[in-house]
């Protein structure tokens, strides 16, 4: 049985990692301890050490020393993407059966000069879940709260938000297909289902180390999925919309890998108190 290729990126599976084996523990987890899980991933030694010196040097993690031994943890920032990831995967889910009807407008307008800033914002708002509705418009779906990308971009002066419904008689799944490309997001959801599925029903004889390394896998590669999903209301997504078949793929995997997985991490994974 095989799983999607590429692999997720080793930041992606380390994010993984620390959501399922650090975070709300209050630990720090030897770094010996991760490179062997990631082995057995099929990451190497040198990939692991390069990615665990980026995230410290980006804020994503802090060093710990105890004797001979580096311990890594938790800042506030890893912290905070990681809370965000368990409730797009746990509470949010992937289908938007309670869309109370709002949408979130934002306008903007930068001088043709700006076009680094325009890019920035465009990328954000995107990572956000907006589709653009006209150049200088973008919609996304409920009540959303751009205040810190604004705040972090500095554009302020240049950005208008509004909270808004549509008007009787708009066609809004006419408008979701024209902000969003809905073709690409169900490509990736089959994709998702495609290549996990074998394991719905097999994989309860893998050994325990390759059931942890999978179940890194499985999570990142689900998050790389969902977080490219603004979640639009399902009342005005085509009937075949992929996105509940492929959650409930991720879900009984996870559950299945879920008992194997936690042997091996008691096993192999080694922790200080933070």
């Amino acid at each position: 049985m095989r799983v999607t290729d590429p692999a997720p990126r080793p930041q992606a599976l380390l994010l993984s990692f620390l959501g399922d084996e650090v975070l709300g523990r209050g630990e720090c987890v030897y770094t010996g301890s991760i490179i062997e899980v990631f082995r057995h991933a099929g990451v190497g030694e040198q990939a692991t050490r390069s990615t665990l010196t980026r995230m410290v040097d980006r804020g994503l993690l802090r060093r710990r020393r105890e004797g001979r031994r580096v311990y890594v943890g938790l800042t506030d920032r890893s912290e905070a993407i990681l809370r965000d990831g368990e409730r797009r995967i746990w509470k949010a889910g992937a289908v938007n059966r309670d869309w109370d009807g709002t949408w979130t407008l934002l306008g903007f307008s930068l001088p043709e000069s700006w076009q680094r800033q325009r890019h920035d914002l465009r990328s954000q708002l995107t990572w956000a879940g907006f589709g653009a509705l006209f150049g200088g418009l973008w919609i996304a779906p409920g009540d959303v709260d751009v205040s810190g990308i604004v705040a972090e971009l500095g554009l302020a002066a240049h950005v208008k938000v509004f909270r808004a419904r549509a008007d009787a008689g708009m066609d809004i799944a006419e408008m979701i297909d024209d902000a969003w490309d809905l073709q690409e997001l169900a490509n990736r959801y089959r994709a998702f289902e495609e290549a996990w599925k074998p394991y719905v029903s097999g994989g309860a004889d893998l050994a325990a180390e390759k059931a942890l390394a999978l179940r890194l896998r499985l999570t990142a590669e689900w998050l790389q999925v969902i977080r490219t999903d603004p979640r639009l209301p399902v009342l005005h997504l085509p009937a075949t919309w992929p996105a509940g078949t492929a959650e409930e793929t991720f879900r009984v995997v996870h559950a299945r890998l879920e008992a194997p997985a936690r042997e091996a991490a008691r096993r192999l994974i080694e922790t200080v108190p933070a």
